[in-house]
């Protein structure tokens, strides 16, 4: 096979690629968000409030878990456990009218290397994202840590047609946000957009709810005392109740904690009334968006 047909054959590949770039489907005109977790809660933690607002609006969400949480249980884990939280993040993404996807890489054991990088930019170009959302890459967790080191690494590659060859690429590069935390080095998180979720905080209740291994179980730091110190299942209302004192507590503290960003978007009247929030942080990779283009990605502001 002479050299010339070969670079013949590549730039075909690359001129499909980017025909099929450049015509995406289903081109609904509707938003394409990806939020990164590294465990199948974390994306529903941090964004399942978002997610739900953006939904009703038609808009498309793929809430992202980079490992299938297998170790994230006390009593089980292995197969089962994997099975089981695949299960539980696609019955929460029912409830806020978003889509789950949990990848094939085990819990606590993600690195940042070249083969999850791959997999991360699929995921980011299959979707055709305009908007992605990640942990930031200092975190408490090594496997939240690598997710947004992943991401990161992924922000200018989306674009690069030589990588990925068989995904094609995306014209414009999306904007990259991270998720809140309270690290405080190398820095503290800053949020850059505050949004209300006032009007869907029972709707994420709802759907966290559907995560019984994580909450009502404890997860990997829970216990059979855990477990007695909840209402049993047969008690749905009681569980719910439970729940909700939880995370009001943590959507309010995040509300409180950004109160003036909140009232940067909303106003003063309206963002001192705000009870539960979800704040992101802008990630200097990626498209910067203004003012105005941070309204149009986030459209839930008057």
């Amino acid at each position: 096979m002479s050299h010339r047909f070969v670079l013949g054959l590549v730039a075909l590949a690359i001129l499909c690629s980017r025909a099929r770039a450049a015509d995406p489907t289903p081109d609904d005109g509707k938003l394409r968000i990806v939020v990164f977790g590294a465990h199948p809660d974390d994306a529903e933690y941090k964004a399942g409030g978002c997610g739900a607002k953006w939904a009703k609006q038609g808009h498309h969400v793929l809430l992202c878990s980079v490992t299938n949480g297998d170790i994230g249980h006390w009593q089980i884990a292995g197969g089962p456990l994997a099975a089981r939280r695949t299960a539980e993040v696609a019955a929460v993404s029912k409830v806020l009218g978003t889509t789950s996807k949990v990848l094939d890489v085990h819990d606590g054991e993600l690195e940042p290397n070249l083969e999850n990088r791959k997999k991360i930019i699929r995921v980011i170009r299959e979707w055709k994202a305009d908007v992605v959302i990640s942990h930031r890459p200092w975190d408490y967790h090594p496997d939240h840590r690598y997710v947004g080191v992943l991401v990161q690494d992924a922000a200018y590659m989306v674009t690069v047609p030589f990588i990925c060859p068989d995904t094609p690429i995306l014209t414009k590069n999306p904007v990259f946000l991270y998720s809140s935390d309270r690290f405080q080095k190398p820095y503290p998180f800053k949020a850059d957009i505050a949004v209300s979720i006032d009007d869907v905080f029972e709707q994420k209740i709802d759907a966290i709810h559907e995560m019984a291994s994580q909450h009502y179980e404890g997860g990997a730091n829970g216990s059979e005392a855990h477990v007695r110190s909840v209402p049993p299942a047969s008690d749905v209302a009681g569980r719910k109740a439970w729940l909700r004192d939880q995370w009001f507590g943590r959507s309010g503290g995040e509300a409180n904690r950004y109160r003036a960003d909140l009232i940067s978007f909303y106003g003063e009247e309206k963002g001192k009334a705000v009870k539960s929030a979800e704040c992101f942080e802008i990630c200097e990779y990626g498209r910067q968006p203004n003012r105005n283009e941070i309204k149009k990605l986030f459209p839930f502001f008057d």
